[in-house]
């Protein structure tokens, strides 16, 4: 007799009890051997119809096997075929077996019954008037009502948490509601494994275990799991690790496990990650601290140390700006230093990290910069950007010091704005006339980049050297007007 499979993954839907299929009195199925299907909690995953001697290579687990007994010759069994069908089937890890009395058979043959008594396998009677197809029909229905059922439940659950999470003793609040959702214990670990928060009940053997089972993954290790289960005795035991790197788990012991239970856990998981990142690591105390001292009027170089590092790049980034993808784009650059701003995503990214060109971004950064001259680099940044978006190239890098930068920004916004005064009312005119002069006069390029027409550029252009009075084609002219639009807009 082969080893028997392993056990199959769990099914899309809940799994459908076998006494709710017997209960149905359009079905009118009845057990005539194995254990009491209500008592034994026997649970069908899935319906299976097969008239082979052998059904265990076509068996996943879980099925209730429908068959007709066409492959059944010897109804006596004295040759004991039935046994070692039942056999198989229970080595296949079947559910239960149908039975069909009509065509083949009048009666369930009760050598077959014999067997599904001696290897407990439930065998269930099919009447004449129920179809096999009625039966699947039944239990694809019944699968709809029970994970429509589930749905509700994870529904409301989410919904209690995040209820729970917006009182004034949240962290608290939401393990006791996990707790009264799952029906078991709850507890909140730190991260040197002490107990902080706790909710509901369980045994004192399930609760080491559970806190044993937490060291797991609260680990520091790289590829420490974010969830771990196992069990105490009768008891399901899971762990779940809080995000933000922190230490802190979350613990659950339950005395049943539904297929929500997980889905629910999860959501309480977030809010408890969220809920315990007030208890910052030093690091990012000490950039709280250097915030604080910023706005309350310290020097930059004086705070400059608290930001844990010497040298920083500002990044200017433009895409999906979104709060979950500016997170993401932080977390890609490698830094938690992050502005989603209005035009631009700004960040401070530490000067060794390597910027590289990222998916679904324009980027634009500085030269690297300590913290007494990030004004300085936020401008060079935002100057990146905006080249980098005239040229449609993916990141555009500021590395030096350039000849305006020497020049005082005051004095340097004056003279623009003098320059520029004619064009200042149209701010089409602008935008045209710093593309073309960043990609070098191409009309084509300068096109493509506006998403126009090169007739329309050329209007454009034309227009601008009307009212500014200057001649375009005239080198000094065109870096008089490049620098002017860059102090413009900085």
């Amino acid at each position: 007799m082969p080893d028997p499979p392993a056990p199959p993954p769990a099914p899309p839907t809940p799994p459908v009890p076998l006494a709710a299929l017997l209960a149905r009195e359009d079905l009118g199925l009845r057990q005539l051997a194995g254990p009491d299907a209500r008592a034994a909690g026997t649970a069908v995953q899935w319906v299976h119809t097969s008239e082979m001697a052998d059904p265990y290579p076509y068996l996943l687990g879980g099925e209730l096997l429908l068959t007709a007994g066409v492959h059944i010759t010897d109804p006596t069994g004295a040759e004991g075929p039935l046994d070692a069908y039942v056999a198989r089937i229970v080595a296949a890890g079947g559910a239960a077996l149908g039975f069909g009395v009509a065509p083949v058979h009048d009666t369930v043959p009760p050598a077959l019954v014999a067997a599904c008594d001696h290897y407990g396998l439930p065998l269930v009677e099919v009447p004449r008037r129920t179809t096999f197809s009625g039966i699947a029909r039944a239990v694809w229905r019944l699968m709809a009502e029970a994970r429509h059922a589930e749905l509700r439940r994870v529904t409301e659950a989410q919904q209690g948490l995040a209820t729970a999470a917006a009182r004034t003793d949240p962290v608290p609040a939401v393990l006791r509601q996990l707790a009264s959702r799952l029906g078991g214990l709850t507890v909140l670990y730190g991260p040197d494994g002490t107990e902080l928060q706790s909710a509901g009940r369980t045994g004192e053997a399930a609760r080491d275990a559970l806190r044993e089972l937490t060291g797991v993954v609260r680990r520091a290790a790289p590829a420490a799991p974010a969830s771990a289960s196992d069990s105490a005795g009768a008891t399901h035991l899971s762990a779940y690790a809080l995000g933000g790197g922190r230490g802190f788990a979350l613990g659950v012991a339950t005395d049943r496990r539904e297929p929500g239970d997980h889905t629910i856990a999860g959501a309480a998981v977030v809010l408890l990650s969220l809920l315990t990142g007030e208890h910052q690591s030093t690091s990012e105390a000490a950039r709280s601290t250097a915030l604080v001292r910023l706005l309350l009027g310290a020097p930059a170089h004086t705070v400059g140390a608290l930001l844990g590092t010497d040298a920083w790049t500002v990044v200017h980034a433009h895409g999906d700006r979104t709060p979950l993808s500016a997170s993401a784009l932080a977390a890609a650059l490698g830094t938690a230093l992050v502005d989603p701003g209005e035009d631009a995503v700004r960040l401070l990214v530490p000067a060794d990290r390597d910027i590289t060109p990222l998916e679904g971004w324009t980027l634009g950064a500085s030269a690297p910069t300590a913290p007494a001259g990030l004004a300085a680099a936020d401008a060079q940044a935002a100057r990146a950007l905006r080249r980098a978006k005239a040229t449609r190239t993916p990141l555009v890098r500021q590395h030096t010091t350039t000849l305006s930068d020497l020049i005082a920004p005051e004095e340097a916004a004056a003279h623009a704005r003098a320059l520029l005064s004619p064009l200042s009312d149209n701010e089409t005119l602008l935008s045209t006339l710093r593309t073309w002069l960043s990609l070098h006069g191409s009309w084509d390029r300068t096109a493509v980049a506006l998403g126009v027409h090169r007739n329309t550029v050329r209007q454009r252009i034309t227009r601008c050297t009307t009212l500014l009075g200057a001649d375009l084609n005239d080198p000094d002219v065109r870096m008089d007007l490049w620098f002017a639009l860059s102090r413009l807009t900085t």
